[in-house]
C-alpha cells in the first residue's frame, strides 16, 4: 500500500463539476467527498451520467468545470503513472487482452511500479501468484485469459487491481453482464479487499447491502447521498427510477447487525 494511506484528507472531493460535451451538459454541479475505506455505491437510470462521473474520477473524461482533488492535490497536479499507482479501475467493458494469459493479464498491474524497460522480479510474481490465488483463479492462471467465463474475467482485472496495491477502486458496473452468482462474487470480493471503493450499480439490494453510502445521479445532478437505508426508500425510487416498490429493513449480511434497505419492485407496467 502507498503513502497516501497516512493522509488526513478525503480520497476524492468532488466540487461543483460539470462536464459538457457537444453542447449537451452531461454533469451539473455534482459535488461529494469520500472518505478513507469507505464503499461507496454509485446508482441511477440508464443515461444519469454515472459512467461519465466515473471517467472524470480515473481522468479518462476533462471536467468542463469545477475541482477534483485526491487526497487534498488536485488530479491535474498528478502525473499520469503516478494516479495510477494509487487507482485501479475495473470497467463493464472486458478487453480481449489479446492473446495473453490470466498470469500475464494480472502481472499488468506491477506497470505503475515500474521504470521503463524494467522487468517483472522474483516478489512481483509472488504478488502476482497470491492475487490470482484470493480471486479463486490457480488452475486458470496459464489459460489464456480470452477463454475465461465473464466472471472469470472480472475476477482477474481484480486480481490485476491487486497487484496494482491502489488506495482507491473505481469500479463502474462490472457485474452488469454476469449472473446473480458472480455478480455477488465481484462486488464481495472487491468489499473484501478493505480500500476504498467508488462502484456504479445497476442491483440496488446488491449496493445497499454493500455500501457504506449511496450517491444517487438523476440527468446528470445528485439528487441525493448518505448510508443506504436513508437514501433507498420508496418516494425516491418513485421519483428517479419511476418504479413503485416497497421498501424493508432487513439485517446486514455481513454483521447481521446493521439494518439495510431491501426492495420488492411492483410488476405490470405497461410500456
Amino acid at each position: 500500500m502507498n503513502d497516501l494511506g497516512s493522509n488526513c484528507s478525503p480520497v476524492i472531493e468532488v466540487c461543483h463539476l460539470n462536464l459538457k460535451i457537444a453542447e449537451h451538459h452531461i454533469l451539473n454541479n455534482i459535488n461529494f467527498t469520500i472518505q478513507p475505506g469507505r464503499f461507496v455505491g454509485l446508482i441511477g437510470p440508464n443515461g444519469a451520467g454515472k459512467s461519465s462521473l466515473l471517467r472524470c474520477l480515473y481522468r479518462y473524461a476533462a471536467p468542463s468545470a469545477g475541482r477534483i482533488t485526491f487526497f487534498g492535490k488536485s488530479l491535474s497536479d498528478y502525473p499520469r503513472q503516478e494516479y495510477a499507482k494509487h487507482v485501479a479501475v475495473v470497467l463493464q467493458e472486458i478487453p480481449d487482452q489479446f492473446n495473453l494469459t490470466v498470469f500475464d493479464v494480472v502481472a499488468m498491474g506491477v506497470l505503475p511500479h515500474k521504470t521503463l524497460f524494467s522487468s517483472v522480479n522474483q516478489q512481483d510474481k509472488t504478488q502476482i501468484i497470491n492475487a490470482i490465488d484470493k480471486v479463486g483463479l490457480n488452475d486458470k492462471s496459464q489459460q489464456p485469459f480470452s477463454h475465461l467465463s465473464g466472471g472469470e474475467k472480472q475476477r482477474a482485472l481484480i486480481a490485476r487491481a491487486i497487484v496494482q496495491q491502489p488506495t482507491f477502486l473505481i469500479m463502474d458496473e462490472p457485474t452488469s453482464h454476469l449472473d446473480v452468482k458472480y455478480q455477488i462474487q465481484i462486488m464481495a470480493l472487491a468489499k473484501s479487499l478493505n480500500i476504498t471503493v467508488l462502484a456504479s450499480f445497476h442491483d440496488l439490494n446488491l449496493a445497499a447491502a454493500l455500501c457504506d453510502e449511496i450517491l444517487v445521479l438523476q440527468q446528470g445532478s445528485l439528487v441525493a447521498q448518505g448510508a443506504p437505508i436513508d437514501i433507498l426508500t420508496a418516494q425516491l425510487l418513485a421519483d428517479v427510477y419511476g418504479v413503485h416498490a416497497v421498501v424493508n429493513s432487513v439485517p446486514c449480511p455481513y454483521d447481521g447487525i446493521t439494518q439495510v434497505p431491501h426492495i420488492r419492485y411492483h410488476y405490470g407496467y405497461q410500456l
